[in-house]
């Protein structure tokens, strides 16, 4: 199992809450942990479903999505937070 255990913004957007402006996830227990674009997220997820874990209870799992505008992004499954998990790590 990987985890998502931080995420980068993008310029401008620090303390941002919309999931279009993450710029990079940090994964880990992977070969080669490190940041990775949210759209490369989106392509990994579509072929492996179910990989990637938020590492914050209840470590719901990372799913890929589309926009409106048709940007390709990442958001956690949804549970019973107001807000998705992934906002919720650490930002570099």
């Amino acid at each position: 199992m990987y985890y998502a255990t931080k995420i980068k913004m993008e310029p401008g957007c620090h303390n941002s809450g919309s999931l279009l402006e993450i710029d990079s996830v940090y994964i880990e227990g992977c070969s080669k942990p490190g940041f990775f674009k949210k759209a490369d997220l989106y392509d990994f997820l579509k072929k492996n479903p179910g990989t990637i874990k938020v590492k914050i209870w209840p470590y719901p799992h990372v799913t890929p999505a589309i926009s409106g505008a048709g940007e390709k992004y990442v958001r956690s499954s949804p549970n019973y937070y107001t807000h998705d998990n992934l906002l919720d790590l650490p930002r570099e």
